[in-house]
């Protein structure tokens, strides 16, 4: 997990995705146990309200929920939630904008494909 403390993304968001990225990589797998937010907030010197508050976030989500006196656990279905949510993201931040600055330069939906196919074959190679 990396935290840039000095950025300018908010911390607890930053835990947030990092959370979120463990998820979907299978680090943290569904219905197991993630570390504590003391735990957290000893590792990467924060104050333990900014672990909490990151935390929260995916509890409001239903993403992890809590186990009064044991700790927080990771919900049933997460990863596909996590990955539901980013996709929406995914689509609302880089393909609207895509299309707009396609259609503001002409640029054809099979050009657009060829385009975006290039791009895999770039990075294969």
């Amino acid at each position: 997990m990396h935290l840039n403390m000095s950025g300018e993304k908010p911390i607890f968001l930053q835990f947030s995705e990092e959370l979120e990225n463990n998820i979907l990589k299978g680090i943290f797998e569904e219905e197991t146990q993630i570390p504590s937010t003391t735990e957290v907030a000893i590792k990467f010197k924060m104050n333990p309200a900014t672990a909490n508050r990151g935390v929260n976030l995916l509890v409001d989500e239903g993403i992890i929920y809590k186990k009064r006196g044991i700790g927080m656990f990771v919900n049933t279905g997460a990863r596909e939630k996590i990955a539901a949510k980013r996709k929406n993201a995914f689509y609302e931040n880089y393909i609207l904008s895509l299309l707009e600055e396609a259609k503001n330069l002409s640029i054809t939906k099979g050009e657009i494909i060829a385009l975006i196919e290039r791009g895999y074959q770039n990075e294969r190679d």
